[in-house]
């Protein structure tokens, strides 16, 4: 007997979701070594969003974090290879720290709404700072659902979005 309001079962979907399981569970073994080592404080949570893990570090010290979240994008990488290293597929796993990239997330949705709005009245083309790909990621999504233009621009580290309101 078959129930028709019951969808069917998406093997590639488990699979996937067993794949990112894997890679949050290799990160936060590897971050848990790493805050015995530095004799760190901190609790992990791992969580998977979209197509990604995701590993936070719950603390209140944010030495791990660094200037600019420098420190935490190495430890990212560092983190992406150790999973690299034991699963021997590449990962997009986030890193977080004490909440980091959360706050950053909303000082750059700031930053783009007013850009956006500079942008609108002015109608000239605006040149932010530097940023890695998740954070211009961030500025071009916000662009783009005002109904404006971005692009990235440049070489890393140097790389930046400009944001304009016709499309180049």
């Amino acid at each position: 007997m078959t129930d028709e309001n019951v969808e069917p079962h998406d093997e590639e979907l488990d699979e996937k979701l067993a794949i990112l399981d894997t890679e949050g569970d290799i990160a936060a073994d590897y971050l848990e070594d790493l805050l015995e080592i530095a004799d760190l404080d901190g609790d992990i949570d791992i969580y998977t969003e979209g197509d990604r893990a995701h590993v936070s570090i719950i603390t209140d010290d944010d030495k791990l974090v660094g200037k600019n979240g420098e420190v935490l994008e190495a430890l990212q990488e560092l983190t992406r290879l150790a999973v690299l290293t034991e699963t021997g597929n590449r990962s997009k796993l986030m890193v977080d720290i004490a909440g980091y990239r959360e706050k950053r997330k909303q000082e750059l949705k700031d930053l783009a709404a007013q850009v956006i709005h500079e942008v609108k009245d002015s109608g000239e083309s605006v040149k932010l700072e530097p940023m890695n790909p998740f954070e211009r990621k961030i500025v071009h999504d916000a662009v783009a659902e005002a109904g404006l233009y971005s692009e990235s621009e440049g070489k890393a580290p140097n790389r930046c979005v400009i944001v304009m309101s016709e499309q180049s």
